[in-house]
């Protein structure tokens, strides 16, 4: 039997909405664990409320596959519902019923039970929800787990060893019953990987293409923490004679941020927090699924890595990121806002010259402000160091702020 890690940051932001007449949607990624936080849910209700009447739906299960419209929902549901006590309504990857939407709002309109659901498609946000269910929801974004779950889920504890088995197989729920050995996690995480980009990207999106689709998540995978433009992406593509318009290109980046495979990170200035158009960063959802499929080595790859989890870490936070760009060009990595609350991060591999360390610092120095600011590097000697109130900090210990 699977273990559950109880996942507290998450099940403390919904259970203060149990039993309102709203709507509680967890998307994410595949396999990032929102299945497992929806029983968490469920099982807190049935101890907090003696009676009550749950009604399970996982579409992920061969036994809910005749449910494919929301007349067959109505049908279902309506035919389980309870009277005389609460009831409870618990959808899993609810995208896969179509018209889903429908039912949903009625079923709220007639406040008949408490709507739980998962989905693992934006589009599902940015068109059946919000067109039908607009300000009758709220979303919980779960993300995969963050180097403290990590290692709690696999019984670990800190090390370089332990850092470094995160940052190459990342840390979606289900490696805690696997070997952390490379080949069978690599096999485990291609088998997620196809899933994801079949079910949530190649059909749902209606993909033509997949041979380019491939190609730019190759392209995006082996650019990690590099600012984007779609018009040198279409004309690095050219010159491997695949001839694609930057509009193509722009759709396709959205396909993969639609299924959660990837997040787009805007570019802001720093001084007058304005958002540009053009020039944004992209970090996978999962550092595991960015390994497995794309090639991967370590000492190559470790800077691109180290901004992944950064951001990673951020997000699970719940912090709304951004790179920031100075005057001169020069950039600060991230700029992580969250209400009144900015931090201010450059990461680093090793500052081992002086020249490194003068960049590092010297961005985060001419930022005139009293808010955090942090250098994030792999250096082994690093407590307590700071440079103008600047924080050195090793990247272990940031994942475990």
């Amino acid at each position: 039997m699977i273990k559950l890690i109880n996942r507290q940051d998450y099940t403390e932001q919904i259970t203060p909405f149990i039993d309102k007449n709203i709507i509680k949607v967890l998307t994410g990624q595949r396999r990032v664990g929102k299945s497992c936080i929806l029983r968490q849910i469920q099982e807190h209700i049935e101890h907090t409320h003696s009676k009550c009447n749950t009604i399970c739906i996982n579409k992920e299960l061969e036994e809910f596959a005749f449910i494919r419209t929301n007349e067959e929902l109505t049908a279902y549901v309506t035919e389980h519902l309870k009277e005389g006590c609460a009831n409870y309504l618990f959808i899993d990857e609810v995208q896969d019923i179509n018209g889903f939407e429908h039912t949903l709002r009625s079923l709220q309109a007639q406040d008949a039970c408490d709507i739980f659901i998962t989905g693992s498609n934006a589009t599902m946000l940015s068109s059946e929800l919000s067109t039908y269910l607009s300000g009758r929801y709220i979303e919980f974004h779960i993300h995969s787990l963050s180097y403290k779950e990590f290692m709690e889920f696999n019984r670990l504890t800190p090390s370089t060893q332990t850092l470094r088995d995160f940052l190459t197989f990342g840390g979606l729920p289900y490696l805690s019953n696997l070997p952390l050995q490379r080949d069978i996690v690599f096999e485990y995480l291609r088998n997620v990987y196809s899933t994801i980009m079949l079910k949530d990207v190649v059909r749902r999106e209606n993909i033509r293409n997949v041979d380019f689709l491939e190609t730019l998540a190759l392209y995006t995978a082996d650019n990690v923490g590099n600012l984007f433009s779609a018009n040198n992406i279409s004309r690095y593509l050219k010159s491997q004679r695949v001839n694609i318009s930057p509009l193509q290109v722009i759709n396709y980046l959205r396909s993969l941020q639609n299924a959660y495979l990837i997040n787009k990170v805007r570019r802001i200035d720093v001084n007058g927090l304005k958002t540009f158009e053009i020039g944004d960063k992209y970090y996978f959802e999962d550092l595991g699924l960015r390994n497995c499929h794309f090639g991967f080595n370590m000492q190559s790859d470790i800077h691109k890595l180290m901004e992944n989890a950064i951001y990673l870490h951020l997000a699970n936070k719940q912090y709304e990121v951004f790179t920031g760009q100075l005057a001169g060009g020069r950039e600060v990595d991230f700029v992580a806002r969250k209400n009144d609350e900015v931090v201010y991060i450059q990461s680093s591999y090793l500052m081992n010259d002086e020249a490194t360390r003068q960049r590092e610092f010297g961005n985060l120095q001419s930022i005139a402000d009293n808010y955090p600011k942090y250098v994030v590097s792999l250096d082994e000697w690093t407590s307590g160091s700071n440079v103008d109130g600047i924080k050195h900090i090793h990247l272990g210990e940031f994942l475990q702020m």
